[in-house]
Order: C-alpha cells, then sequence, then structure tokens
C-alpha cells in the first residue's frame, strides 16, 4: 500500500474503532461514574483484548477460527450473553434513584475493571475478523514477520488514541456534570446499545 492508502485505511480504523460499541461505551461510562484511573484502567484492558487478537490474527490465528466454526459459534454466545448482562446493568442504573457520581462506589477492584475492559474484547468475535479482514487488505501473503508487526503496531496506534482518548475526555467535569442532569438518558442509550449488539451478534452470520 502506498502512503496516501494507509493514511485512508488509519483514519477508517479510528472511526470504526470511535463508533459506538461495547468498547467505547463501557469506556465512556466507567470514566464518568468511576473516575480517571477506573477509566483509563478499563482502556488498558480493552487495548489487552484488541492486542490479542490483532497480534493472533497476524500469525494465523484467525485461519485456525475459520476452519472450526464451533470456536466462533461458542465466543457468539459468550459474547451475546455478557452484553446482555451489560445492557440489564445499564437498565437497572437508569432506573435507580439518583446519585452523585463523585460519592458512588464502584464495587469492583482495578484489576476487575481491566479484566472486565478485556473480556469486553475476547468475548467479540468480530474482532478478530477485523484485524484479520485489514491483514488480508493491507498485507500480501508473502508478507515477513516483521511487515505484519509492523502494520499491528500501526493500526495499534489508533486504537491508543482513540480508546484512552475516550478515557481522558469523559473523565472531565464538565462532562461529568453534564452527565450528572442527563443520567437517565446515558443509561437507557447505553442499555438499548448493548442490547441491540448483543442481538447483533446472535443474528449476524459470522461464516
Amino acid at each position: 500500500m502506498n502512503s496516501y492508502e494507509l493514511v485512508v485505511l488509519w483514519f477508517a480504523w479510528i472511526v470504526a474503532g470511535g463508533s459506538p460499541g461495547p468498547a467505547t461505551l463501557s469506556i465512556v461510562g466507567t470514566s464518568m461514574e468511576s473516575g480517571r484511573r477506573s477509566g483509563l484502567m478499563i482502556s488498558l484492558g480493552i487495548l489487552a483484548g484488541s492486542a490479542s487478537w490483532g497480534l493472533a490474527a497476524a500469525f494465523g490465528m484467525s485461519a485456525i477460527m475459520l476452519a472450526n466454526a464451533w470456536v466462533f459459534e461458542t465466543l457468539r454466545y459468550v459474547a451475546a450473553a455478557y452484553l446482555l448482562f451489560l445492557a440489564f446493568k445499564s437498565l437497572r442504573s437508569a432506573l435507580a434513584p439518583y446519585t452523585d457520581l463523585h460519592h458512588k462506589a464502584f464495587s469492583g477492584s482495578l484489576k476487575q475493571i481491566f479484566m472486565r475492559g478485556m473480556l469486553i474484547h475476547l468475548t467479540n468475535p468480530k474482532a478478530i475478523l477485523s484485524w484479520g479482514a485489514v491483514y488480508a487488505i493491507a498485507v500480501s501473503p508473502d508478507a515477513k514477520v516483521a511487515d505484519l508487526l509492523w502494520m499491528f503496531g500501526f493500526l495499534f496506534s489508533g486504537s491508543i488514541l482513540i480508546f484512552i482518548g475516550y478515557a481522558l475526555l469523559f473523565s472531565t467535569e464538565w462532562v461529568v456534570a453534564g452527565y450528572q442532569r442527563m443520567r437517565k438518558f446515558f443509561e437507557l442509550g447505553f442499555a438499548a446499545l448493548f442490547g441491540f449488539a448483543s442481538l447483533k451478534i446472535l443474528t449476524t452470520r459470522l461464516l
């Protein structure tokens, strides 16, 4: 690929990664409700999950999984169940009485938050398809390991920019203040989008 095509690919990767979905919604919700440290921690967990799929796809894991449909089917149901759980939590929060976010305790350690973020990405079978599709388009079949690692780092830099950027932005005071005024609408939106994402995973043919 030439330089222009690489720039277009990078920006397309950022737009796709920054669009509403399980990862971005979790970062936004956690950052606003629990603060910057928690937001950064869940971002790091999501990045770890993304890196796992990216490196797996780079070294041929996508081909193995495409040859074993049951692996995708298992991940599909695990992902759908987890997203439904997140939708239920968001709905319950929307219906709960108003609570000042600065005094709301979070029921989990930073390690648990990190693992939650990683689980969100590891249970999304489309993540490895995204990485695999990019490698198929942007890297030649006879590419060397160094080329694959360079492409991984190039795209992963966009993921870092989006996920860490979301955590920093949505943990600022003015955003939190806005969330306090519209908490129920945010939570209902999270519930609807998590539920929709779960339904989409169940109804979309991955193979």
